[in-house]
C-alpha cells in the first residue's frame, strides 16, 4: 500500500469518526435540549465539536435513528411518554373525525424531542372550517403558516392551528380534500411522508412498539 493510499484511508476513517460524533451529539441535543429542527441540531453539534459543517455531514435519517437509540438508553420514561402522546393523538383524532385526521411526525415515528408535539394532517374545504370547529369546542389556538414540499419541487404554504390540550402541544395542518391525497415529502429523508389513520395509531398504541 502506497503512502497516498494510506493517507486516504486515514482521512476516510477520521471523516467517518467525525460524522459519527456529529450524529451522536445532534441526537443528544434534540433529546435533552428541545431542539426540534435536524439542521439546527447538526449545526450546534458541529460547532460544539469544533468540526466544519461542510464535511462529514450526516443525513437526517441518521440523526433520527440515533435519537431513538439515545431515548432508549438514557430516558427511561420515554416509552410512557410516547404512549401518552399517542393516546392524546387518538383522542384528538376521535374529536376531529370529520376532518379525516392523519398522524405524522415524531409521535408517529417515536423519535420524540424533549418538547414534542402531536402533528395531524386534516382535510377541510377551508381553514375556517377548522377554526369554527375549535371555537365551538372552546379550544384557543394560534394560527401560522408552514411550508410542505412535494415531489415536483413544489413548496406549498399550509395553515397550521396550534393549541395545547392538557400538557400536550398539537399542530393541525389543514389541507384541501384534494391536496391531502398527495403525500408531502418528509423533512427527515426526503421521501413521501408516512401518515397513519386513527385505526393504525390505535394498533400501534396497543402493541407498545416505538
Amino acid at each position: 500500500m502506497g503512502r497516498h493510499t494510506r493517507s486516504a484511508a486515514t482521512r476516510g476513517r477520521a471523516g467517518a469518526l467525525a460524522r459519527q460524533k456529529i450524529v451522536v451529539e445532534a441526537a443528544r441535543i434534540m433529546a435533552e435540549e428541545g431542539v426540534r429542527d435536524y439542521q439546527s441540531a447538526k449545526r450546534k453539534a458541529a460547532h460544539r465539536l469544533s468540526l466544519p459543517e461542510d464535511k462529514n455531514w450526516p443525513g437526517n435519517a441518521e440523526i433520527e435513528a440515533a435519537l431513538k437509540q439515545h431515548l432508549e438508553l438514557f430516558q427511561k420514561d420515554w416509552p410512557e411518554t410516547l404512549r401518552t402522546l399517542r393516546a392524546s393523538a387518538v383522542e384528538a383524532m376521535t374529536l376531529l373525525a370529520d376532518f379525516s385526521p392523519k398522524l405524522v411526525g415524531e409521535v408517529l415515528s417515536g423519535a420524540v424531542s424533549r418538547f414534542p408535539e402531536v402533528q395531524l394532517h386534516l382535510a377541510a374545504l377551508a381553514p375556517e372550517d377548522v377554526s369554527l370547529f375549535l371555537d365551538s369546542h372552546r379550544i384557543p389556538f394560534d394560527l401560522e403558516d408552514r411550508r410542505l414540499r412535494y415531489n415536483d419541487d413544489r413548496i406549498v404554504p399550509v395553515p397550521v392551528f396550534r393549541f395545547v390540550a392538557g400538557d400536550v402541544p398539537f399542530a393541525l395542518y389543514v389541507l384541501s380534500p384534494e391536496a391531502i391525497r398527495e403525500l408531502p415529502l418528509s423533512p427527515i429523508d426526503g421521501r413521501p411522508m408516512h401518515r397513519a389513520g386513527q385505526r393504525e395509531v390505535e394498533l400501534l398504541l396497543a402493541s407498545g412498539r416505538a
